[in-house]
């Protein structure tokens, strides 16, 4: 029966809910996000990992406690991410459960070190698997995981014994390479990009294994001669004991990937795609640029994590071995198509839904955008489409506050929200009638005002 595993969840970064001593310091709920916010601003002295920690926990009482529900986004470190909810919906429908036994969303502390998490990880799901193979012998590990959730599920797999326990490895958005992304917050700090925010996080990012743990293991940083990795041209203003660690991580997961062929077999690699994504770098005078391209080419991605990234060690670039799906990295694992593919590949049941759109959506938004200014929104067609697009906003609650079909010419479409108010909201981009062959798009945004 396809149910007879035990199908393990992992969030990505900033995707579990996180308590210290009981007490939530970040827990974003439906219409809540800038209070979440706002919590974790004023903990965040007691957040900031120390020095040295390693792949250790820190022991300040801080613990994981369930998958974030809704959207969520810490403001310049990561992606606006939509929450899980629809994802273990989808998986309840399948027949997986935690009532049952064989549905196991697992919340981990996503400040602390990858290796650390893939340790911890072993101590639950181990334990789980064994009971439930009480009444189900055969059973083994699935796991689906969501961005970085997919690099601590392969250090459990690869490191951590876990090989002989799992069956699949499912992952949507994972930085298998890492992201330039995440250079941004930990050379220029956050602070520029978030206007009147009320707090700095530039230590808190910079004190975090995970975050330096997706940087790129590509080479990705532009100098004169050519793209250099970061083992040859640290900036300054990274940790250089951390940069060399998080190198180190992706490095030894390779090995151990490359050394076990079976790793290849089982895993099943859902990435986003034809979203413009940071891929490389520039660095001059302290600062970061992200760059689009990478040797002069555009290979885009899901917003957040490139192609270059996100396809495994040792594949090409047009390995058939991924399944690409048109959207933005914190909508991956809400994506109706993504989870088609989830559901084709637990239970191997034909899904009808996944006959392919014809026609790719490109959606740019800026992620962060001040309460008071509109919010600009840019679509790209195939400059040969025929068809129109319908642009709607929704807020945390899923209500519509904006729609429009917006002109367009050579297949570009603009268009502008107006100033919203304070909070969470989602863009969507679809087709303007039934069975139209544009692909649906989503991207969260966050419009923050002048105080938390």
């Amino acid at each position: 029966m396809p149910d007879s595993d035990l199908v393990v969840v992992l969030p990505g970064i900033t995707g579990s809910t996180l308590l210290r001593n009981g007490t939530p310091v970040w827990a974003p709920s439906a219409g809540a996000i800038l209070r979440a916010i706002g919590t974790l601003g004023r903990n965040l002295d007691r957040l900031r990992l120390p020095d040295g920690l390693g792949d250790e926990h820190p022991g300040d009482g801080v613990e994981p406690g369930v998958l974030m529900p809704d959207l969520h986004v810490v403001p310049g470190i990561w992606t606006p991410i939509r929450g899980y909810t629809g994802l273990l919906k989808r998986l309840r429908a399948l027949g997986f459960d935690e009532q049952r036994g064989n549905l196991l969303p697992v919340a981990y502390d996503w400040r602390l070190s990858n290796r650390y998490n893939g340790r911890r990880l072993a101590t639950l799901v181990e334990p789980a698997l064994e009971k439930w193979r009480e009444t189900h012998p055969d059973a083994q590990l699935v796991f689906v995981c969501h961005s970085m959730g997919g690099l601590v599920a392969r250090w459990y797999i690869e490191r951590c014994g876990g090989a002989g326990h799992t069956r699949k490895l499912i992952t949507l958005g994972t930085p298998y390479r890492g992201a330039a992304k995440a250079l941004l917050p930990l050379v220029n700090g956050v602070r520029k990009e978030l206007g009147p925010f009320a707090v700095d996080l530039t230590l808190f990012a910079r004190s975090m294994p995970a975050l330096h743990q997706l940087l790129p293991s590509y080479a990705c940083v532009e100098e004169p001669g050519g793209l250099v990795n970061l083992a040859e041209r640290t900036p300054p203003e990274l940790d250089a004991a951390m940069t060399g660690d998080a190198l180190a991580f992706h490095r030894d997961l390779a090995d151990a990937e490359a050394g076990r062929p079976e790793s290849l077999s089982i895993n099943h690699t859902i990435v986003g795609a034809r979203q413009a994504t940071p891929t490389t770098v520039r660095i001059s005078g302290g600062r970061a640029e992200a760059l689009d391209t990478i040797d002069g080419d555009n290979d885009f991605g899901d917003g957040t994590v490139p192609l270059a990234g996100a396809i495994g060690h040792g594949l090409p670039m047009d390995t058939h071995t991924v399944r690409r799906v048109v959207e933005h990295h914190g909508s991956l694992q809400a994506n109706p198509y993504a989870l088609d593919e989830v559901e084709e590949v637990l239970t191997t049941v034909p899904i009808r839904r996944r006959a392919p759109a014809t026609v790719p959506v490109r959606l740019t938004v800026p992620e962060l955008v001040l309460a008071g200014e509109p919010v600009p929104i840019a679509v790209e067609l195939p400059p040969d489409a025929r068809d129109g697009v319908q642009v709607t906003v929704v807020d945390e609650r899923q209500q519509p506050v904006f729609a429009r079909r917006p002109r367009g010419a050579d297949g570009l479409f603009r268009t502008d929200a107006p100033a919203l108010p304070p909070g969470g909201y989602e863009i969507h981009v679809t087709g303007t009638r039934p069975g139209s062959p544009v692909t649906p798009v989503t991207t969260p945004i966050l419009v923050w005002g002048s105080t938390i």
